[in-house]
């Protein structure tokens, strides 16, 4: 683990969001208003941004994503997509504070598929919108402003993921689950808690606000699993695989997990948001 709270350089002041490219790992430093850049060991390499709304800076950036040689990041409070090239070079804007096709109220996450086009959990907008690259509206899942617990409706989406053939993965977050479409829109499945209809617990495969959600090797699926302090793995239709972490501060404990990436060989990098730092795991499997 590395960071503690703080603005200096490897400090965070509730850090949020975690995205990779190659060999550096990007993470969202929300109230610091930055994004910081390290190594995969956790040395910090450089940063960018500073607290505002003109280009180049953030309003409380949250969960990123990264595609190709551009950093995609959603801003909480201000509203839009903002986009970097990886040396941190704000490069265009994407949406503006409303509730209108292509509009934005607290973007939470956001994923990019092959072809460019957007997925972004409009958190308080109660909906996954699908934009193209540009940010012109294709299409929405959910209901503008309605709170719903059916299929395809959202309580405070918070992120988003694609998976290799395409399929969009959404954290639900207040609904305590996961919902699951195909690349042309039709739902597939959802889990968490019975019949995941909005029931919190902590049991497996159960979730009290599911705040990041990232498709590791294989398919697999990792959750951050908020207020129970750990993060969850599942099978790409939902099986429970495994989980890790419990409330604390120590080695290996959480405060409240909110980002999660995984690289191509498993490793997972959590944002520890209530201990402002990063937490670094490894399979079980490559332990010995």
């Amino acid at each position: 683990a590395w960071g503690s709270k703080g603005s200096d350089v490897g400090q965070f002041n509730d850090p949020t969001g975690l995205a990779l490219s190659g060999s550096e790992l990007f993470v969202s430093d929300a109230r610091n208003g930055r994004i910081q850049v390290f190594d995969l060991g956790g040395k910090f390499i450089r940063s960018f941004g500073s607290n505002g709304d003109k280009p180049g800076e953030l309003g409380r950036p949250m969960n990123l994503a990264i595609f190709g040689t551009e950093v995609f990041v959603p801003e909480y409070f201000n509203d839009r997509i903002q986009v970097f090239d990886l040396a941190g070079v704000s490069k265009r804007i994407i949406g503006s504070s409303g509730s209108g096709p292509g509009e934005f109220n607290a973007p939470g996450g956001v994923a990019v598929a092959g072809n460019g086009d957007l997925y972004v959990a409009d958190f308080y907008n109660q909906r996954i919108q699908h934009l193209q690259a540009d940010g012109k509206f294709i299409e929405q899942w959910g209901t503008t402003r309605q709170v719903g617990i059916w299929e395809g409706e959202f309580n405070y989406p918070t992120d988003v993921a694609i998976s290799d053939d395409g399929s969009l993965y959404a954290a639900d977050g207040y609904n305590d689950r996961v919902q699951v479409f195909a690349s042309n829109g039709q739902f597939l499945h959802k889990w968490g808690g019975p019949f995941a209809l909005n029931i919190k617990g902590r049991f497996n495969a159960w979730f009290t606000t599911v705040s990041s959600i990232a498709i590791g090797p294989e398919g697999n699926v990792f959750t951050s699993d908020f207020y129970n302090n750990r993060v969850q793995k599942f099978s790409a239709d939902g099986d429970f695989l495994s989980l890790f972490g419990e409330r604390g501060n120590g080695e290996g404990q959480f405060d409240r997990p909110l980002g999660v990436a995984v690289t191509s060989k498993g490793i997972v990098f959590v944002v520890d948001f209530g201990n402002h730092r990063i937490q670094k795991w490894r399979s079980r499997l490559d332990v010995n």
